[in-house]
């Protein structure tokens, strides 16, 4: 049961990153994006449940056809709630050419959408916290290496679900 309430999760955020591969007129993502007031304890409240679960799942487009993989980083940094990867990894190309993706996890009967654009942060400050704060990484990554990357979630809009409850939703 738990592995198919995971994968109809994951088949949602699939369904919302954008997989109909119709020809549309192509219209500038920054007007597909809904502006939303930073709300540092509604990401607290995303981030924890993201801890809570473990791994989560990131879903990323690329030329039409949506791409979703597990990351488990989720760190709060100056209010704001950060992911980090490689600039190396197609997960992070594909961001650049279209910042809109989903995360979506799944825990004890709730799943976690967030829609949201992921935004690149440079600075050696923001990468050193993401590795303190996961010391495993550093074994690949490090603050001042030209590989590493954090990105923040911008304009995030998330939804809890569950089969139990109406669904609840917030923004940060």
């Amino acid at each position: 049961m738990k592995r198919l309430l995971i994968f109809a999760a994951a088949a949602l955020c699939l369904a919302s990153c954008g997989a109909n591969t119709e020809k549309k007129q192509e219209q500038p993502v920054e007007t597909m994006i809904v502006k939303t007031t930073p709300n540092p304890e509604n990401a607290l409240r995303a981030q924890q449940f993201l801890k809570k679960a473990g791994t989560y799942y990131l879903a990323t487009e690329e030329g039409g056809q949506p791409r979703v993989r597990p990351f488990g980083t989720a760190e709060i940094f100056e209010g704001k709630l950060y992911i980090q990867t490689g600039k190396v990894k197609n997960v992070y190309k594909q961001l650049l050419a279209n910042p809109r993706a989903e995360i979506c996890a799944f825990v004890d009967g709730e799943w976690l959408r967030i829609a949201c654009e992921l935004i690149p942060d440079e600075r050696v400050e923001a990468k050193k916290d993401m590795l303190d704060k996961n010391p495993d990484l550093r074994g690949m990554y490090n603050e001042t290496d030209d590989n590493t990357i954090v990105l923040y979630l911008r304009n995030a809009h998330a939804t809890l679900n569950a089969f139990t409850h109406p669904a609840e939703e917030f923004e940060f």
